[in-house]
């Protein structure tokens, strides 16, 4: 999946001659904590996060005069500058590498030099879940396997007997056993029983879940 499938294009963004103030204000109504600063033919020239604001904004019992000093300061002197960004081709799960590597937020997307859209934090998360079905109503299943070709096939076939189907299929490798792999699949049914017993029933080792009554 590309990432401008999933990245919002309707992005909230203020320039380097707005304000602390104005930042703080916008992220607060707008109810975002990523802002993007962009130049005025639209070239992302920074970016400011509400943490980052966080850390800028008055303290404490100041003077109203140093407060409002704060207040008045222009992004150009607290924003990020050459942030991080990703491309509209970039794959969405090398995207969420760029995010856990730099321990990001926020990944402003750029083309041709313009910004034309940014992904979150959040809007990975959501996709992951949409993506293994989680958010569906259905059934989890783990099942051991070796790690041989064709092994995927072979477990499908239970699945096509009892016309069942996959909503989505995660892989791990066994850490107990290099030679094996763990098959993590989500089911459309809320009753697994059958499907499990015809699991075991044909040699595989289902890991989860351990009904009772489905030993064969």
């Amino acid at each position: 999946m590309l990432i401008e499938e999933i990245m919002k294009t309707d992005v909230i963004t203020l320039t380097p001659g707005h304000t602390i103030k104005e930042a703080a204000d916008l992220m607060r109504t707008s109810h975002i904590r990523h802002l993007p600063i962009v130049s005025d033919d639209n070239q992302l020239v920074g970016i400011i996060t509400d943490r980052d604001l966080k850390e800028i904004m008055p303290h404490g019992d100041l003077p109203a005069e140093n407060r409002a000093a704060i207040y008045a300061k222009p992004l150009s002197e607290c924003m990020v500058k050459k942030p991080i960004t990703g491309h509209p081709m970039d794959f969405v799960e090398e995207s969420a590498l760029v995010f856990y590597h730099n321990q990001i937020g926020c990944l402003p997307i750029v083309s041709n030099q313009k910004l034309v859209g940014i992904i979150t934090e959040t809007d990975l998360l959501y996709k992951y879940i949409e993506l293994t079905g989680a958010h569906h109503p259905g059934s989890q299943i783990e099942v051991r396997v070796p790690n041989i070709p064709g092994i995927l096939h072979e477990v499908t076939k239970v699945f096509n007997e009892f016309q069942t189907n996959v909503q989505s299929v995660l892989v791990y490798p066994d850490k107990e056993n290099e030679a094996n792999k763990i098959l993590v699949l989500r089911i459309k049914t809320m009753n697994p029983i059958s499907i499990i017993q015809g699991l075991k029933g044909r040699g595989f080792d289902v890991l989860w879940p351990n009904f009772p009554g489905t030993e064969v």
